[in-house]
């Protein structure tokens, strides 16, 4: 039996970037071997629509540093989510918190961190295709209501098609 998860959005909270930052210095103080801690997904696009979390990835030097950076996760009350992405990528959700942070793992160099990256500039950069991006996921949110995994499969053309722009240098 396949477990559904509802599908919520909400506007825009202009305390995502301060919460980003305290987040951001907390899990600093507990990986100092982090190379970068990145806020990535919706909320970090302004006036983004988004679900109600902060999605976060921590790059770390190489996989050796994957099983520690787990064990302090999880000794902070992060809930492990699995390898995601079949990229070396794994996920972490602090329920919790608030906000509801879901953190990212993987190591320097990963191509998913380089995508999610570049999606996120690009709509930052480009309000059209943020706004695009907007009508689509209130479009996928009424759709798949109670089926999470159909709202992200269902963005993945969209999304795709904006890193390849950008990662094309596509203005």
């Amino acid at each position: 039996m396949t477990k559904h998860h509802a599908v919520e959005l909400v506007p825009c909270d202009p305390q995502r970037p301060q919460a980003f930052q305290r987040i951001r210095g907390r899990l600093l103080a507990l990986l100092p071997q982090a190379l970068s801690i990145d806020h990535i997904g919706s909320t970090s696009i302004p006036g983004m629509i988004a679900k109600p979390l902060i999605d976060i990835d921590i790059v770390l030097p190489g996989l050796g540093h994957i099983e520690d950076a787990t064990r302090v996760l999880l000794a902070e009350g992060y809930e492990p989510r699995g390898n995601r992405y079949d990229d070396d990528v794994w996920a972490f959700l602090s329920k919790g918190s608030v906000p509801v942070e879901r953190v990212y793992l993987c190591r320097f160099g990963n191509g998913t961190h380089r995508n999610r990256l570049a999606f996120r500039d690009y709509l930052t950069a480009h309000p059209q295709a943020a706004a695009d991006y907007a009508a689509l996921k209130r479009r996928l949110a009424a759709e798949f209501r109670i089926d999470g995994d159909g709202y992200t499969a269902h963005k993945r053309e969209f999304v795709d098609a904006i890193v390849a722009r950008a990662l094309a240098g596509d203005c």
